[in-house]
Order: structure tokens, then C-alpha cells, then sequence
């Protein structure tokens, strides 16, 4: 039979190294289930890039992957098209920016946004999109707004 010292004797020990240990265990795993919602966050709006690609196919007629240089004369209805289809990426680069940007990001984060930043920038280059943007923007998130406006500056800038 154990004497009440010995009880208080391994009660500090748990206190003194048991209590630290869970706390440890617990922190480790709320940053593992905060880099697993990163990463099915991250999925999502992949998956939502992916089938915006796959609306551009569908609408290849608007020729919005092919160099601009190559566009031909759009008609009103394609015109039409073609805006909605800049309203929606535009939503979704939005939906991208507030989900995973932020002004200061770690390794996991910074890994996750700089897809999305090619993207956008790969946008950006495109003299329709950035003369799109201004009606585009209206009413959208103001660091959203921002963001896009640094980028075209950027873009713009460094164009050949």
C-alpha cells in the first residue's frame, strides 16, 4: 500500500511534467486540424478554379486563354458572355483573397496564396480583364480591391 507521501509525491510529478506534456499534445494537434481546414479550404477553391476552367472551354469561342493578340471581333452576345465570366473570376479571386491571404503569412499560408497569385497575376496581364475591372471591383472587399489595383500596377509595369 502506497502512503499519502508517495500520492503527493507522483501528483507533483504529474503536475510538473504531465501537465506541460497535454498541453503541448494539445497544440500540436489544434495547429495540425488548423493546417488540415487550410488545406481543404485550399481544395475547395481549387476545385472551384477547375471548374471555372472548365466553363472557359465550354465558351472557347471567347478565346479567353489564347494570347490577346489572336481575339477577334466579339459579337454583343459573346461580349455578354464574357463578361460574366470575369464577374465570376473576379468572385472567385475575392472568395480566394479572404479566405486565404493574409498581409502576414507562414510558410504553409504563403505556400497555399501564391498559386492564387499567379493566377490573378496571369489575369491581370490581360488588357480586357484590367479594363473590366473598375465596374468588376464595385462593391467588393476594399483589401480585395487594393490587392487587385497593387498587382495591375505591378503587371502593367512589367508588361513588354
Amino acid at each position: 500500500m502506497m502512503s499519502l507521501e508517495t500520492w503527493e509525491l507522483l501528483s507533483y510529478i504529474v503536475t510538473v511534467v504531465g501537465l506541460p506534456f497535454a498541453i503541448i499534445v494539445f497544440m500540436f494537434e489544434q495547429r495540425k486540424e488548423r493546417q488540415n481546414e487550410d488545406e481543404e479550404i485550399y481544395q475547395g477553391l481549387s476545385d472551384e478554379y477547375a471548374d471555372f476552367l472548365q466553363l472557359l472551354l465550354q465558351h472557347a469561342d471567347l478565346r479567353l486563354m489564347s494570347p490577346e493578340a489572336l481575339s477577334v471581333e466579339l459579337t454583343d452576345e459573346q461580349k455578354e458572355r464574357k463578361k460574366i465570366i470575369f464577374e465570376l473570376l473576379t468572385s472567385l479571386f475575392e472568395r480566394a483573397f479572404i479566405l486565404v491571404y493574409e498581409p502576414k503569412m507562414n510558410t504553409q499560408t504563403k505556400r497555399l496564396w501564391s498559386s492564387w497569385d499567379d493566377y490573378i497575376r496571369h489575369w491581370c496581364r490581360r488588357n480586357d480583364y484590367r479594363k473590366a475591372l473598375p465596374e468588376l471591383l464595385v462593391g467588393e472587399d476594399p483589401d480585395f480591391e487594393a490587392y487587385i489595383q497593387k498587382v495591375v500596377e505591378e503587371e502593367v509595369k512589367h508588361a513588354p
